[in-house]
């Protein structure tokens, strides 16, 4: 998952789609999640050799850290939408509540991750689970996303059940049986699509967009309709 993340999120910077010159919010906003990366990788590492005490001193500070990352990145997505930046294969108002929708499945399936944090077997594949809830953006910057409009985002978020079912398949072949935090893991990830469709799609989600864009650039863009891809 880490080299994902690295290598979708690289690719761009080394084809000149984005740049270290963005705005101060999107540097922490990266910081603070990539930051996940490295507490998650490290926990993995952590736990495989058996370091508990460590392991569970960085797990109080991860549990903290995932309400920055549900701030940052509602913060990031309003400032997105007030700008009226969206990612023209998104429709702004769709985007405005599937990406809020999607981090808080993140940290719902953590706190399940953490309320069992004393059932090992459940612990570690929640938490696998969780981290592959937030690939979406990753594998958004590897696949050719103006071709899945108008199923892009939900194509790249649900991508991240590629990581939880080698997981299940690793169980079947191991066990015999799927443990079943797999598959709760993946309905959480899964929610969060129908979660967006619904509201984003409906007077609340049009009501919300309204809220927000009031008063920026944003409220001159349609909150359903596709921007036109940038010139070449």
């Amino acid at each position: 998952m880490a080299i994902v993340i690295v290598a979708g999120f690289g690719m761009q910077w080394a084809m000149g789609r984005s740049t270290f010159a963005a705005r101060p919010l999107v540097h922490v906003h990266a910081l603070v999640f990539m930051g996940w990366v490295a507490i998650f990788v490290t926990q993995s590492w952590l736990a495989q050799r058996q370091r508990t005490e460590l392991h569970r001193k960085l797990g109080q500070l991860a549990a903290l850290w995932v309400l920055l990352m549900v701030v940052f990145g509602f913060w990031l997505t309003v400032d997105v939408i007030q700008r009226g930046t969206t990612p023209f294969f998104f429709q702004p108002q769709y985007f405005l509540i599937a990406n809020p929708a999607n981090i808080l499945c993140f940290a719902i399936i953590v706190a399940a991750a953490f309320r069992l944090r004393r059932r090992p077997e459940w612990h570690m594949r929640l938490q696998v689970c969780a981290t592959a809830a937030i690939l979406g953006p990753a594998f958004g910057r590897l696949l050719p996303m103006p071709l899945l409009t108008p199923y892009a985002w939900d194509v790249a978020c649900l991508c991240g059940l590629i990581v939880p079912g080698i997981g299940a398949l690793r169980d079947r072949r191991r066990d015999g049986f799927v443990h079943p935090a797999w598959w709760w893991g993946m309905a959480g990830i899964v929610a969060a699509v129908p979660i967006a469709w619904l509201v984003a799609f409906a007077p609340p989600g049009a009501a919300l967009y309204a809220w927000v864009t009031a008063g920026h650039p944003g409220a001159a863009v349609s909150g359903l309709a596709f921007a036109s891809p940038p010139p070449t």
